[in-house]
């Protein structure tokens, strides 16, 4: 299971949900845009820190970034 491509699934759905850009998210979380987008291409891991701050920051649970789950066409994220 890759969870660096579960959460980066995960984060750009959640964030998209949201109407939310890359700008913003990242200005909430106190983070570049350049490493929430590396975290939603699956390039960088976030630590368990970083985890946090973006859940804060949508108002989610940080469970909910990293779980294994079908989208909405039906697919398996990760």
């Amino acid at each position: 299971m890759d969870l660096n491509g579960i959460m980066a699934v995960n984060l750009r759905r959640t964030r998209h949900g949201m109407n939310m850009s890359q700008e913003e998210l990242a200005h909430r979380c106190g983070l570049s845009s350049r490493y929430i987008g590396d975290i939603e291409r699956g390039k960088k891991s976030a630590t368990l820190t970083v985890l946090g701050l973006i859940a804060n920051a949508l108002g989610a649970d940080p469970v909910e970034l990293i779980s294994w789950k079908p989208d909405p066409e039906g697919n398996v994220s990760g």
